[in-house]
């Protein structure tokens, strides 16, 4: 048994295998794995005498729940109009810039993938970002170029804050 399969077992086993503890197992593997690989939804369905569609369209439906590998260091840009009104155009521009990579793309030594999201809750101090689980608020492009060097420097160190 492959340790993804040995996961979603002890989830299956931690949780339940009732449809209802569908979303914790999906997030748990998100959180071990940084993904949903196609055998991990197959795997869960099968774990809870579910569809593979029903997790597919669960794990499709929820914008945190990532269906391919990402990098080290996910970035997602909310993408609500109250930060597009602020400046969320030129905070994209920025980070593409900086990392040479669009949205949807990872960065080719897969240090950073870059994402739109819909709204972080942060609109009172717009435009936000968040790094993995860091928020960013009131961006410029020197405040995302600042942040964006901090961690292209935890990168270079090797250092593990996971």
């Amino acid at each position: 048994m492959d340790t993804s399969t040995t996961l979603i077992k002890n989830l299956a086993d931690q949780y339940g295998r009732s449809r209802n503890n569908l979303l914790p197992i999906l997030q748990s593997v998100v959180k071990q794995e940084k993904y949903l690989s196609e055998l991990s939804m197959i795997t869960i369905a099968k774990e809870l005498d579910i569809s593979a569609s029903e997790v597919y369209g669960t794990a499709t439906f929820y914008s945190f729940l990532e269906h391919q590998k990402m990098g080290r260091y996910i970035i997602r840009v909310c993408k609500t109009i109250t930060c597009s009104m602020k400046g969320k155009n030129q905070i994209l521009l920025a980070i593409q810039d900086m990392l040479k990579i669009d949205i949807g793309e990872t960065t080719p030594d897969g240090t950073f993938s870059l994402l739109q999201t819909n709204c972080l809750g942060f609109c009172h101090k717009a435009p936000t970002m968040l790094i993995n689980n860091d928020v960013y608020t009131e961006l410029t492009p020197e405040k995302v170029r600042e942040v964006l060097s901090g961690y292209l420097a935890k990168a270079k160190e090797g250092e593990n804050d996971e």
